[in-house]
């Protein structure tokens, strides 16, 4: 029997691969949408990463003796439902490029915060497989959101504010 929380582990892990797999099928249209060919590849990118995150869970899984599945990410659906409005709400242009590098950055600083925690609690449960695993994957989400940013601030955000920069701003 497990304990309360190793559950919550548990718990915690499904969630985490129920905002993979929402995000994996989000992300295409996000790419789609992009005018800058930076941020596509990005995203591009970053769905193959996806694809990843979603074996090591499966692997995580496995090893731990349960299934991945069974919970639905409520914060990754919220997120991904705000993306989808912009794409519906706004014509594809620089304005929207940064639109969807905030909301981009808004999911991965969520699974930063989840991996970060799941690494700490396979830690405390002695699991040190699930510890490579996820810090693999924490790894990666926080060099895409290093790399969201620099895009943003070396070019995405200046083209949305049509190459003017207020007196002041970096």
């Amino acid at each position: 029997k497990l304990t309360p929380f190793e559950e919550a582990f548990q718990d915690l892990v499904k969630d985490m691969y129920s905002a993979e797999k929402q995000v994996l099928k989000a992300l295409p249209k996000a790419a789609k949408a992009a005018t800058s060919t930076d941020l596509r590849s990005a995203i591009e990118r970053h769905i193959a990463q996806t694809e990843d995150h979603v074996m090591r869970i499966e692997k995580l899984a496995k090893s731990g003796g349960f299934q991945p599945t069974g919970k639905v990410c409520a914060a990754a659906k919220g997120i991904i439902e705000e993306m989808s409005e912009a794409l519906q709400e706004n014509e594809p242009s620089p304005v929207l490029d940064a639109i969807i590098v905030c909301g981009a950055q808004k999911f991965e600083h969520y699974e930063i915060a989840n991996y970060g925690t799941a690494v700490a609690w396979a830690e405390l449960l002695g699991q040190p497989e699930s510890v490579t695993l996820l810090q693999e994957t924490l790894g990666e989400e926080e060099d895409t959101n290093d790399k969201l940013s620099k895009l943003a601030f070396t070019k995405i955000n200046k083209a949305a504010m049509g190459g003017r920069v207020k007196v002041g701003a970096k």
